[in-house]
């Protein structure tokens, strides 16, 4: 089972936060996570100025100069409002600089900005990403594509550079809609499932839907792979990993922060989701090692990716997180499945 850290780089302006503080901080958390031990870094892409990573391709690439061996993916990219053609080459360009360590998340987003801001129409939302990541995956698996859709101009003989490797990763990041679940089976793709509320029975019905369209589509299990992603902290003890955690958390979900989308957490509520089966991966060493063992048992997931900074959680703590992260929960859980 691979494990990780993830940014979205949310910038949080009243603790002193820029673009530039935050772009210096998503590369440390890079570099902290390959020293860790952690098996994959990712960083996220949203197009309003409250996040610092517009161009994750460009964060990842300074990130592959600064390692050696962690994989590096995105978390993920806005595919609905971009050229499939311009991702793959930025992709493809970022794997020959980190040595074939790149993969790509490709998500529909849950923000409107973006599609004001590339000329596309929200009301298009499915129909758009459908048919660019059908794209994607033909440049990828293609040497020469033919091609023509509804929302992009025909491609005749197009083989655009660089080439990227035929087995470059691309994994379908699902926010817990069931047809994006579907869809990813049914392409035997693996599916990055963002599981940010609720219970293991919630997501266990998804990864369900996702598996059995998989299967119902003639792929083979050990191409249904599945990634989890969470908020993440992890503290010196189950006691004080939810206090200390607790107030950078709620502020990460305010409306107030998210353009009036958030919503308000009280300490109860986030007491509820860190417990054994809650989507909240906040604790101790021990009790988050448990709860990934158990995304591993119940969900078969082969992947976990924690979003280890938010809401102006200071690097300091950060930094501790990722540490414990890497020297008391990886072992754990590796020694446990035997890896």
């Amino acid at each position: 089972m691979e494990l990780g850290i993830f940014s979205l780089g949310d910038i949080y302006a009243p603790g002193g936060d820029t673009a530039a503080s935050r772009t210096d901080d998503i590369t440390s958390y890079g570099v902290a996570a390959e020293r860790a031990g952690l098996d994959v870094f990712g960083v996220g892409e949203h197009h309003s100025r409250q996040f610092a990573v517009s161009s994750p391709a460009v964060n990842l690439a300074a990130i592959a100069q600064a390692t050696d061996r962690i994989r590096l993916t995105t978390t993920a990219s806005v595919l609905s409002v971009l050229d499939p053609v311009r991702v793959y080459q930025d992709f493809a360009t970022l794997d020959l600089i980190s040595h074939g360590r790149t993969e790509i998340y490709a998500g529909r987003s849950a923000f409107a900005e973006p599609f004001a801001l590339f000329g596309e129409n929200l009301h298009d939302l499915d129909s758009l990403f459908a048919e660019k990541l059908e794209l994607l995956l033909r440049l990828r698996d293609e040497d020469s594509v033919t091609w023509e859709g509804a929302h992009r101009s025909p491609l005749v003989d197009a083989a655009p550079n660089p080439s990227a490797r035929p087995d470059l990763p691309i994994w379908v990041a699902v926010g817990g809609t069931p047809s994006s679940a579907q869809r990813a089976g049914a392409l035997g793709l693996p599916m990055a499932l963002g599981f940010i509320g609720g219970t293991l029975d919630h997501a266990k019905r998804l990864v369900q839907l996702y598996r059995a369209a998989g299967r119902a589509a003639g792929h083979g299990d050990e191409v249904l792979k599945v990634g989890i992603t969470s908020h993440f902290y992890v503290g010196e003890s189950q006691e004080t990993a939810l206090e200390e955690f607790f107030p950078y958390y709620q502020r990460y979900l305010a409306p107030e922060t998210n353009g009036g989308r958030g919503w308000r957490v009280d300490p109860a509520g986030a007491q509820m989701l860190t417990a054994r089966r809650g989507a909240l991966m906040v604790g101790g060493p021990r009790e988050i090692a448990e709860k990934i063992l158990d995304l591993r048992a119940e969900l078969g997931a082969d992947r976990f990716l924690g979003q280890v900074d938010l809401g102006g959680l200071p690097r300091t703590m950060v930094h501790d997180s990722i540490r414990r992260f890497g020297e008391r929960v990886a072992p754990a859980v590796r020694q446990v499945l035997g890896s």
